[in-house]
């Protein structure tokens, strides 16, 4: 959506990524003046998607690209309510699948109603919008909510090592000796 938006032009946000531009922009945005419908809502499971979400983001910016009579890559006027309401539609169809594998994973006894824990990282958990929306889930539904800083939330590579970290300290599954490991680029 940052990347449709043409974000890295716009004045507020010429050094930001997409999602944090997406985040910056969506605090003064108007979120009710664009409702987008959420992904997969005929579908009672707990999986993600967001290619059709992207699909109608799309439509309503070539729409509103030429009600303003603007080309593809320039600035739109209502780019601030179309970036509040896509970050909108995101929470709340994150919140709503994590709300179903939640429930999933206390009737199946998969996670103890006691000290049960919500671990939200990666790019996603950087966002303060979604992520206030998952500590109410969270809050709600008794669970306690877990979060790296937003400093290391930025990059899956970092969350991975974090990971490694975490594993290491706990003497979990970490190997001690590379011998015998090939490893390929892609």
């Amino acid at each position: 959506v940052a990347r449709r938006l043409s974000l890295r032009k716009h004045p507020e946000c010429r050094s930001m990524a997409g999602g944090k531009a997406i985040e910056h922009l969506a605090q003064t945005g108007n979120r009710h003046q664009h409702k987008f419908r959420l992904p997969m809502q005929q579908y009672r499971n707990c999986d993600f998607s967001f290619s059709g979400l992207q699909n109608l983001v799309n439509k309503v910016i070539i729409q509103k690209e030429k009600e303003e009579g603007i080309q593809e890559g320039e600035i739109l006027s209502c780019v601030k309510d179309i970036a509040a309401a896509a970050q909108h539609a995101v929470a709340v169809h994150i919140i709503q699948r994590t709300y179903r594998a939640m429930l999933f994973c206390l009737k199946n006894s998969i996670l103890s109603s006691k000290n049960a824990t919500l671990v939200v990282s990666g790019g996603v958990a950087s966002n303060q919008y979604i992520r206030k929306g998952l500590q109410t889930l969270a809050d709600a539904n008794g669970f306690t909510l877990l979060c790296p800083p937003p400093r290391l939330c930025t990059d899956n590579g970092v969350m991975i090592a974090w990971n490694g970290i975490e594993r290491l300290r706990a003497g979990l599954g970490v190997l001690h000796s590379t011998d015998g490991i090939r490893y390929e680029p892609k």
